[in-house]
């Protein structure tokens, strides 16, 4: 990816007289847009897969989550406040490394964190539509039907030019956090009535040669950092955002500690009204917890805000994932057809076609819920660990205005413990490493095709 980077955010033109972003972020406007980006799918749906895990400390896996993402938060805070530009992880792997390849790397993996995101999100969607509405589809067939339409809906949407204003944003993020403060309010009201086991909390599964406790919550944290996911979405509003460097620190922290307390609150609450082997059948896990706490609560209604949550999360993946081929693609880092812009609906159709096909086919041949939200984990995990030493080698270049600056050590701790948690020894399933693998093999197939295309096009100039 050339120089170009530094200076536009993803799916620029190459135009160098291109105007300056509008900063109309706030200091709550982002940290309804920083809450809003980490709610969502991975706590509605991945709350029983964690329990079949760990048990009933189910917990523990989303605060250790929380602790590897508050790490990596540090680490992006600096480089947000340094480089207050868009672009997020691929702008600071290039001015740490200069490396063409890497950086295209880093760019096709989080690309393909928000499909692999999106798919978790289309399968959650059916079996939440499903349970809450009696439409009987328990069957994996039927789930894979629902979940293909919906996917379908959202490139729809994503074809017509559906933009994210602030204030749909607000409106979302309150739907997604009203869900969750519903479970915390059962689960909290039903404790204090009497109701329920509060002992499980304390409870760890643990089976015979799988090394004890630590281990099973490192193995379930693997899964739960999926729901910790999003926060660094936020440093792509740093040319949005007013005066980036003082309020960025303040207010990404505070994002993470909110959505951090929600998701330890709602996981006690879970698993205090249901049994961690209850929990953990099915995709639903939240409206177990609703009908068991409060039988007269309509389901329909808390099965309606769960869509709207992982329809969210699906939309805002399959944009940024969309986008972000198309810029690539205008880098001339993919090929050029990827470039492509339908003339009446000013969307990049041919690349909002390939994410949907990609998402298809992990709809379809990868279907459950925890390889796929695993596979984004994995996917965003090394990513961080990169951003992390990028920090590192990146404090030799100064700049000129004051910035946040986090410790040393912390990068130091963030790149250690990312790298440790992408490791097989960790008891992450294979699935994950294979269908990461056969991402990121795509999208090698398309640079070299690019990089062909490039050769091609500067021999014919030269002859």
């Amino acid at each position: 990816m050339n120089d170009a980077i530094e200076h536009r955010p993803h799916g620029a033109s190459a135009s160098s007289a291109e105007p300056s972003l509008h900063r109309v972020m706030g200091p709550w406007l982002l940290l309804l847009f920083i809450v809003g980006d980490i709610l969502g799918t991975g706590i509605y749906a991945l709350t029983g897969k964690v329990a079949n895990l760990v048990g009933g400390a189910v917990w523990l896996p989303f605060l250790m989550a929380f602790g590897v993402a508050l790490l990596t938060a540090l680490s992006y805070l600096e480089l947000v406040t340094k480089y207050p530009r868009a672009a997020g992880a691929a702008l600071y792997t290039h001015r740490a490394f200069g490396i063409h390849f890497l950086t295209f790397i880093v760019a096709f993996a989080v690309m393909s964190s928000g499909i692999t995101s999106a798919a978790t999100a289309s399968r959650a969607f059916a079996a939440n539509l499903s349970d809450a509405f009696g439409l009987g589809f328990s069957d994996s067939a039927g789930i894979t039907i629902i979940g293909l339409s919906f996917m379908a809906v959202i490139a729809a949407v994503n074809y017509r030019g559906v933009g994210e204003s602030v204030k749909l944003n607000v409106l979302l993020t309150v739907v997604e956090l009203t869900g969750l403060l519903i479970i915390i309010t059962i689960g909290f009201w039903a404790i204090g009535s009497g109701q329920g086991d509060v002992s499980r909390i304390f409870e760890f599964k643990t089976e015979e040669g799988t090394g004890g406790a630590i281990w099973a919550a490192i193995a379930a944290t693997t899964l739960a950092f999926f729901a910790m996911v999003g926060f660094e979405d936020s440093v792509n509003m740093a040319e949005e955002t007013k005066d980036p460097a003082r309020t960025f620190p303040k207010i990404l922290l505070l994002g993470l500690a909110i959505t951090g307390v929600i998701y330890v609150l709602v996981s006690v609450s879970a698993i205090t009204l249901v049994s961690p082997e209850d929990l953990g059948e099915g995709e639903t896990p939240l409206l177990k917890v609703v009908a068991a706490g409060a039988p007269g609560f309509p389901l329909e209604v808390f099965g309606f805000i769960t869509m709207f949550a992982v329809a969210n999360t699906a939309l805002i993946n399959m944009l940024m994932a969309s986008r972000l081929v198309y810029g690539m693609s205008r880098e001339h880092v993919l090929p050029p057809v990827f470039g492509r812009v339908h003339s009446g609906r000013r969307t990049p159709y041919v690349a909002i076609a390939f994410t949907t096909l990609l998402a298809f086919a992990l709809i379809m041949f990868v279907g459950e819920i925890p390889a796929l939200g695993g596979t984004t984990a994995l996917l965003l995990i090394c990513v961080f660990a990169v951003v992390n030493i990028a920090v590192l080698v990146l404090r030799r270049n100064m700049v000129a205005h004051a910035h946040f600056r986090t410790p040393t050590a912390v990068p130091v701790l963030g790149a250690i413990t990312c790298l440790f948690l992408a490791g097989p020894w960790t008891g992450r399933d294979p699935v994950q490493y294979s269908v990461a693998g056969a991402l990121l093999a795509v999208g090698v197939v398309l640079w070299l095709v690019a990089q062909a295309v490039e050769r091609f096009s500067r021999h014919r100039k030269s002859a």
